[in-house]
């Protein structure tokens, strides 16, 4: 053994083990196996069900057995959450409140047996679960429970969803949950919540948490199981809303699954997050901050920052740090509070990540580890750098999930953010700099839902958290994370039952009702009236059959072409909220002098009164202007979360946005559902209504004149399907608003599941377009934006 005055030669770290036997002691009351926790209650799994063991990563030791929940145990669990939820969901905001400080503090008073039992179950080091882990979930129930006190008087034209169903991953368990059960249960809806294959312990003794808080019966119903499990809650036609994290794999699965069932969706994804380093970066900071942000947690984090992006200047001196910091890394035992990285969550994984390193190194990537002692029992795996790797390498490309680093150079901020975007993710971000405009200029410039500016890994509940891009959509935590839960009261009516066009009666042969020249309407493209691709036209009919005129037949080439011109005015995003009132404005001010002109052609078109139209093509001038005083106006917030940090939650515009327009109201939901696209700085691909597209074909005339740029909005028409269906699979639509019949919304959100687009439909209910609380405001300035995070340290 060493004496004192050698270790402080060496300054080597002893051992310094964290108590177990505690635990160990409750796993062994529990040798017989878990239970799932439903309706209050745990109950047997069953004959014959599937058993599954949880292992220790660090040295293969069974922990527990419990049992995958079957078609029987998920119905039960549904059904007692279904049952719960009226006399729930009734309770006062400060009711509710109650019981989540009371969990709060039960975790809390647990903090040390949770963490122990996480560390055993999921093989990160114990001082991850000791002070990260377990008090951001004390602080997750803490915070919402916040939420339900003020729900009444904050939320008081929402109200909740009903039974949600939830499945978290393995690399955070506790804090996955807390993330999804605190908001959800706050807002007055009850759970199914499936944890992980590989970690399901302390889910498990946090539904005894839920036994001695007196959480009532069915509010909290916890099953286990492996993805058979997950599947059949997703499918389950008792669940409102699923709420996943996980890979982006499955997220697409479970998009094509809840595709026109209605239910609400929010998927945290997978990342391949880019950590960008400036020549003028504090670097030993930033070097320790890359430890955190790719080794914390054995780089076992979908924001991990995998790819390290460092200015050609600084490039050798940022390497040479790395691999000394590594040189002097502790791999061992997670217990072990003197250990910087603990155990891979299971064999598969680490498999896995082998696999893929040996990829990138057969595509040319230089692999580098350090030379330090690995265990040799348990499922470790070294911390590893790549170099000299191109963006088209393996290790760039994929989420590796593991602790793996990729290191490529830049010499301008523009290249830096070009290779920073150039990944189908968009998770999170991290930027070192010294000059904070230079950092906040690439912060605004990365497509990322959360950006650390000089620090890592800030999490807090007060902080909304998710991605853009095939990293999902929807957040988690903040204000923004309490409208995943909720939904406008009576937002939607009966069902859309859009009436058959009736049969066209004395169609002219030149195709104009007024015969000589044929003046046809053209799509409006890139800012330009441009013929069909195909040069067909078809006729349009007005209410009672007679011959209304005709309109250009577009086509998929139409759809490209006008997705093109959206994606190239990419500089409407940037401008001003101001710039952009004002030309809303302008439309709204054109649009009024021809108000008699427009209402004589809805009243032509549609058969409705004099006075209906004239209060339509009214409320549509409204409409704009309410838009216009919105686009400056609709402010994101700054959150200050415990440390010491000020957190700056952006509304950024989403990007290309198609729209799909119902035959309703065809002016005023016309209106109504691309003026606040474009006000928040997007660009739009409309389709108008089929039945009555002469409306948005007039409307085009009043944009040439309007001083819209080129590409902001484009107008194709023709047949829904067809077009439709080309919009939903564009990669570079990034989100589709659709309001038509159910079976249109089905189609709409299945094939969105390729790029995992944002999609709003109406799930084939009617709106009522009229009512300003239901047909314009916030509701739909959210959907028509992005919330990106970013993080701003403070003090020395």
């Amino acid at each position: 053994m060493s004496n004192t005055a050698e270790i402080f030669e060496s300054m080597e770290y002893g051992p310094a083990p964290e108590e177990s036997a505690f635990v160990r002691d409750w796993l062994k009351e529990k040798s017989d196996g878990f239970q799932h926790y439903i309706n209050g209650a745990f109950t047997s799994g069953g004959d014959g069900q599937k058993t599954i063991e949880s292992r220790n990563p660090a040295d293969g030791e069974i922990l527990a057995r419990f049992s995958a929940a079957g078609e029987a145990e998920v119905d039960a669990a549904v059904s007692a959450a279904k049952s719960a939820f009226p006399k729930w969901a009734k309770l006062s905001g400060h009711e509710r409140a109650k019981y989540l400080y009371a969990l709060a503090r039960l975790v809390q008073k647990n903090a040390r047996f949770l963490s122990v039992l996480e560390t055993l179950d999921n093989g990160k080091p114990i001082r991850e679960t000791r002070d990260i882990d377990i008090p951001l979930v004390a602080r997750h129930f803490y915070h919402h429970a916040g939420w339900a006190q003020l729900q009444e008087t904050e939320f008081s034209d929402y109200e909740p969803l009903g039974p949600v169903g939830q499945i978290i991953p393995w690399n955070f368990p506790l804090l996955m949950l807390a993330w999804k059960i605190a908001p959800a249960i706050a807002l007055g809806n009850t759970v199914v919540l499936k944890p992980a294959e590989y970690t399901s312990l302390t889910a498990l003794y946090f539904a005894e948490l839920c036994k001695e808080a007196k959480i009532p019966s069915g509010v909290v119903n916890i099953v286990t199981g492996a993805g058979e499990t997950g599947e059949l809650i997703v499918k389950h036609p008792d669940i409102a809303k699923i709420a996943f994290t996980g890979s982006t794999e499955v997220g697409r699965i479970i998009r094509r699954q809840t595709a026109g069932s209605g239910k609400k969706l929010s998927l945290e994804l997978g990342g391949k997050s880019p950590f960008i380093i400036f020549e003028d970066a504090d670097l030993d900071g930033a070097v320790e901050g890359l430890v955190d942000a790719i080794w914390f947690n054995q780089g076992e984090v979908c924001c991990a920052g995998s790819r390290l992006l460092v200015e050609e200047s600084v490039a050798d001196k940022v390497t040479e740090k790395i691999k000394r910091r590594l040189s002097s890394f502790r791999i061992g035992d997670p217990l072990d509070k003197a250990v910087d990285m603990g155990a891979i969550v299971d064999p598969v994984q680490r498999d896995r990540i082998q696999s893929l390193v040996a990829q990138g190194e057969k595509e040319g990537g230089d692999v580098w580890r350090p030379d330090i002692e690995i265990p040799q029992v348990g499922c470790f795996y070294p911390p590893t750098l790549i170099s000299n790797v191109s963006p088209s390498n393996v290790a760039v490309r994929e989420e590796i999930f593991g602790p793996v680093l990729t290191s490529m150079t830049f010499r301008t901020l523009k290249e830096a953010v070009d290779l920073a975007n150039n990944t189908r993710y968009g998770l999170a971000a991290t930027i070192w700099s010294e000059n904070i405009n230079r950092a906040l200029e690439a912060a605004s410039a990365v497509k990322a839902g959360v950006v650390w500016i000089n620090t890592t890994n800030g999490f807090d509940a007060a902080c909304g958290f998710g991605g853009y891009r095939e990293s999902g959509f929807g957040r988690e935590g903040g204000r923004e994370g309490v409208f995943e839960y909720l939904k406008l009261q009576k937002e939607w009516g009966g069902e859309e039952k859009p009436a058959p066009a009736p049969e066209i009666s004395g169609e002219p042969d030149t195709g104009d009702p007024d015969g000589g020249l044929d003046q046809t309407p053209k799509q409006f493209i890139g800012g330009k009236q441009k013929r069909p691709d195909w040069g067909r036209t078809m006729p349009v009919a007005a209410h009672n059959g007679s011959y209304a005129g005709r309109v250009s037949y577009g086509n998929r080439k139409d759809i490209r072409d006008a997705v093109e011109a959206a994606f190239k005015a990419q500089g409407w995003g940037a401008t001003t909220g101001h710039a952009r009132a004002q030309i809303l404005y302008f439309i709204a001010e054109n649009f009024s002098k021809r108000a008699d002109e427009f209402a004589k052609r809805l009243q032509q078109i549609t058969g409705v009164s004099k006075s209906k139209a004239r209060k339509e093509v009214q409320a549509s001038i409204s409409r704009l202007f309410a838009y216009g005083a919105w686009a400056d106006k609709y402010d994101g917030l700054a959150h200050s979360p415990p440390q010491r940090n000020v957190v700056l939650a952006m509304n950024e515009p989403v990007g290309v946005i198609g729209v799909v327009c119902p035959d309703a109201s065809p002016l005023l939901s016309f209106v109504s559902m691309w003026a606040p696209a474009v006000a928040m700085g997007n660009r739009v691909v409309v389709v108008p209504s089929e039945r009555y597209p002469l409306l948005a074909t007039d409307f085009y005339q009043i944009l040439e004149t309007s001083d819209v740029p080129g590409g902001v909005v484009n107008i194709v028409t023709g047949e829904h399907a067809a077009l439709v269906k080309t919009l939903a699979e564009h990669d570079q639509v990034e989100a589709i608003w659709h309001h038509g019949s159910a079976e249109e919304c089905q189609f709409v959100e299945k094939a969105s599941a390729d790029n995992l687009k944002r999609v709003w439909t109406n799930n084939g209910r009617s709106r009522d377009w009229s009512d300003a609380r239901t047909g314009e405001g916030r509701e739909f300035l959210r959907h028509a934006c992005e919330v990106k995070n970013i993080w701003l340290p403070y003090g020395d």
